[in-house]
């Protein structure tokens, strides 16, 4: 048999055999299955088979098979190079994008991690006196600073430092933690550092890694108090104020004037009234630091302007004469038992504190101004220890470091009186020369007998009554009965003169005022009123729980008693406004801002606040009382200033105002002179110290002793050079003993 086209030798069986080509199967491929013709003879049996059922659907079709789906790799190719290129393409768009874009923030924020611009501190400017005396000025010391990365890297140098310079490990620990320092310059650990320990770190400087001394300004107080009982204080302490650290909240708050931590910040007084003349224009240096903030080396230095200075209105003698003066009065209150006080069962005076204020009524020049307690502001110089400002701050030391002229709030008795005679003269409620019987004793129009509120008032202990008198006499004696009446007759005619004449006046003349003296944290004072009763009852029910106003009310702010409460620079202030004739100045402690050369940069002129329209008849009737009280055998301060020799003479008035039950009174006299002319006005008060006659009177005696021998003179603007920069005090005056008063 010829061979067909699928015939295939087998050599096995010796002839030909033809192959067929099964279907591919679906997933083991095609195969080839050899069988004989007679294998596929139609006559052959074939062996019987499961019947299966034909599949409805194509294998091919769902397996999509490589012999009969076309392969599309071009395709898929130019798919991943789209996407490869533009991987490329948002690649190289960034990088175009860093490298010119961004370059100049990059470099920037290179510079910036590796530069550190810190200020340079200035020299601070002084405080003069009026004559150009430093009251506060500066001296070069040394100070010892120690790194805070050598002290992470070294704890063994905290503990040597702390025994070498007398403090424990925790104190340095503290110093070095506290945020008040910048990050990039050493910490100062002791200011005024001994020579001794500076020379013993040099010597060993292996055993005290990161620690440096350097030099710096501190503030300096180069003068004296007079030998007595404010020796311990400085002059015009509380006035003149104190420098420290600055704080966070102060940080936060002067962000804008360039202060950094560490820097030097005014914190009360003159020092943070003008803080920003005193402070001069920091300088700035720049600092190269690595990633860990080490400080590599200087790269640049603007050096500092230093501040400039302040003349000051203060006499530092008379500022001394006056601190003097009051502390040697309290201690003698102290120590002299008061059979009056206490419901006449006899009491020593507490004499917790008080104030003296000499002022010029012609300008508001403050010349000087004293506190009872008073303290040295050096203890503030390098950091004040824990005790020390305890003893500062705690209550129970009367707190020595409150300015009682500007803070101090008194109740004013008596020389309240120059606010009633003001509004019953100027209003015409009373003509100079009326006259009213003072038997000693008033009842209150409308009041039964028996009632309420209604027991009859009477003039001080020890006075009865004085008679007819008209308004001078009755200043000059200080008649309270004369005064009760005035002030249940404006109650009477309200609709005459209005609800408040007596609170306007005083308003006038600056009482519950704020002054507008040129020191920080003055208080206002309050005159009682229904409206006042009202606001005093909103914020304690319990302490002020009435806030009705009849005729009683009235009559006890007439003569300065009540919820009336004033301070001393108001007092100062409204006397002052009388004794010019009625213009209100406000107080003024600067007299001029100096250049550190030597240029005036400013003069601060008086600054007039208020006018009181005081008719001359007015004004010779008041003065004459004044004065009366004074100079007149009759007046309630004519034994405490017999003998003195003023020229031109004196006027005042005294005061003596209760306070709380079992407590001595409060003490007040104001005295002016020449009474042609004043040039001075002098007020004193002394918390639970007595009658103002015997307790008060006598220090203003001796204000005006010192005054008629060492009158003020005119202010060195522009000052000179040598007495600027002279570190020695000035020559301490001569004084005279307080005077004893009486009555």
């Amino acid at each position: 048999m010829a061979p067909g086209p699928r015939a295939q030798w087998r050599p096995g069986l010796g002839y030909w055999v033809t192959v067929s080509r099964s279907l591919r199967h679906p997933f083991r491929g095609s195969r080839r299955f050899f069988r004989s013709e007679e294998d596929r003879s139609p006559t052959r049996r074939k062996s019987k088979q499961p019947k299966l059922r034909q599949s409805r659907f194509s294998v091919e079709a769902m397996l999509d098979a490589p012999d009969t789906t076309d392969a599309r790799p071009g395709l898929r190719l130019r798919v991943i190079g789209l996407a490869v290129a533009g991987l490329f393409a948002l690649l190289g768009l960034r990088l175009w994008a860093l490298t010119v874009l961004q370059a100049p923030a990059a470099a920037h924020a290179v510079t910036a991690n590796q530069i550190r611009v810190v200020s340079v501190a200035p020299v601070r400017g002084l405080l003069l006196d009026r004559y150009a005396n430093p009251l506060v000025n500066n001296v070069v010391t040394e100070q010892i600073t120690l790194s805070r990365l050598a002290a992470q890297q070294h704890p063994a140098v905290v503990g040597r430092l702390a025994a070498l310079i007398g403090q424990t490990t925790a104190q340095v620990d503290a110093t070095i933690a506290d945020t008040r320092f910048s990050l990039y310059k050493p910490v100062p650990i002791l200011s005024d550092a001994p020579l001794s320990d500076i020379l013993y770190i040099k010597e060993h400087q292996d055993d005290f890694p990161g620690v440096t001394s350097v030099a710096t300004t501190q503030r300096h107080y180069p003068q004296g108090e007079l030998p007595g009982p404010a020796q311990t204080g400085y002059p015009a302490a509380q006035s003149l104020g104190y420098v420290s650290t600055i704080n966070s909240a102060e940080l936060k708050a002067q962000s804008s004037q360039g202060y950094q931590a560490g820097d030097a910040f005014g914190q009360s007084g003159l020092e943070l009234q003008y803080e920003s003349e005193l402070r001069g224009v920091p300088g700035r240096q720049q600092l190269e630091v690595d990633s860990r903030g080490r400080v590599a080396g200087t790269l640049k230095t603007t050096p500092a302007t230093p501040g400039d200075n302040i003349v000051t209105n203060i006499d530092t003698n008379l500022q001394q004469v006056a601190d003097n003066a009051l502390a040697t009065q309290v201690g003698a209150l102290r120590n002299s038992f008061d059979p009056q006080c206490n419901n006449k069962s006899g009491c020593y005076p507490g004499a917790t504190g008080g104030a003296v204020i000499v002022m010029s009524p012609q300008t508001g020049a403050v010349y000087a101004m004293s506190s009872f307690p008073t303290y040295n502001p050096k203890v503030w110089v390098g950091g004040i220890t824990t005790a020390q400002y305890a003893a500062l701050s705690n209550p129970d030391n009367n707190q020595p470091s409150l300015n009682r002229a500007i803070a101090g709030v008194y109740t004013p008795g008596s020389t309240f009186k120059l606010n009633t005679a003001t509004a019953a003269l100027d209003t015409g409620l009373w003509a100079p020369n009326t006259t009213y019987d003072d038997t000693g004793s008033f009842t209150i129009p409308g009041c039964k007998p028996g009632g309420a509120g209604c027991a009859p008032l009477h003039n001080s202990e020890g006075e009865g009554g004085f008679g007819y008198i008209n308004i001078s006499t009755a200043l000059t004696v200080s008649s309270d009965d004369f005064f009760y009446n005035l002030g249940a007759q404006f109650y009477d005619q309200r609709a005459t003169y209005g609800q408040t004449p007596i609170q306007d006046q005083a308003a006038q003349y600056s009482l519950g005022q704020l002054t507008g003296i040129d020191l920080p944290y003055e208080v206002r004072g309050r005159v009682d009123s229904q409206a006042e009763r009202v606001k005093l009852h909103a914020l304690s029910p319990i302490g002020f729980p009435n806030t009705y106003w009849y005729t009683g009310e009235n009559v006890q702010m007439a003569f300065g008693q009540a919820a009336t409460v004033i301070t001393p620079i108001e007092q100062a202030v409204a006397y002052s406004t009388f004794a010019n004739g009625g213009t209100r100045y406000a107080p003024q402690v600067a007299a001029a801002i100096v250049s550190p050369t030597g240029q005036v940069v400013k003069r601060f002129s008086p600054q007039v606040t208020g006018h009181v329209g005081l008719a001359p008849a007015v004004y010779q009737a008041m003065l004459a009382g004044f004065t009366g009280a004074v100079q007149s055998p009759n007046g309630t301060a004519f034994g405490a200033f017999q003998g003195l020799n003023f020229p031109g003479g004196l006027a005042g008035k005294t005061g003596t105002a209760d306070t709380v039950a079992g407590k001595d009174a409060t003490a007040w006299f104001v005295g002016f002179g020449p009474t042609a002319d004043p040039q001075y006005v002098v007020v004193c008060v002394i918390d639970q110290a007595g009658y103002g006659a015997a307790a008060a009177a006598p220090v203003v005696r001796t204000m005006f002793d010192y005054l008629a021998s060492h009158p003020v003179t005119a202010p060195a603007v522009p000052p000179t050079q040598q007495v600027i920069q002279s570190t020695s005090p000035v020559a301490l005056p001569t004084t005279t003993t307080p005077a004893t008063g009486a009555g």
